[in-house]
């Protein structure tokens, strides 16, 4: 049986509840994604895999079917307390070779700084598998033009969802997901 990836897609969502799984769940609900058996795996994005729409994702599975992810996931019960998760894909131009896949969470950070966090791991591991020496007390900027100097270019990509903590302290939970479809 051939376990390799030819599609992937990517979701997020949050959710708010008195139980920290249930927020989870709203969560998975509000990305599509509730009705599968989520199997987390790794960080590698395949060669030959393509990136579809999220709905396309959606259509090509079944509920309760066995579903391949990276998930970012990151709750709270702090009143106003700002959560993220994000996936960041870096990925060679060259489609025949593999890339990665990130994810990330954290707290205190906007969607699109966690989403850069995410991207910047991505591609800090493919670029170390390219032999590519980045400088990580460089700034963000300047490291990402790094990525795209020469025959090297990486094509890069990320999610993000940010969540404040429910005022009256229900969990809250943020989660983003490169969902893998197999076959």
């Amino acid at each position: 049986m051939d376990l390799i990836p030819k599609r992937m897609f990517f979701t997020k969502g949050a959710g708010c509840h008195r139980n920290r799984l249930q927020s989870f769940e709203i969560a998975l609900r509000r990305a599509g994604i509730e009705k599968y058996n989520l199997v987390q795996v790794s960080s590698i994005f395949p060669p030959d895999c393509r990136i579809v729409p999220k709905q396309r994702g959606l259509e090509a599975l079944s509920p309760g079917q066995i579903c391949f992810l990276v998930l970012a996931r990151e709750s709270t019960n702090e009143p106003n307390r700002l959560v993220s998760a994000a996936i960041g894909l870096a990925r060679p131009e060259d489609r025949k070779q593999y890339g990665y896949i990130s994810e990330y969470h954290s707290f205190g950070q906007t969607m699109r700084a966690a989403a850069d966090v995410a991207e910047d791991l991505a591609a800090t591991m493919l670029a170390s598998t390219q032999r590519i020496e980045l400088d990580p007390d460089r700034p963000w900027d300047e490291r990402r033009q790094a990525y795209e100097v020469g025959k090297r270019m990486f094509l890069m990509r990320s999610i993000a969802q940010s969540a404040c903590g429910h005022k009256d302290g229900l969990w809250t939970t943020a989660i983003a997901a490169a969902v893998l479809l197999v076959g």
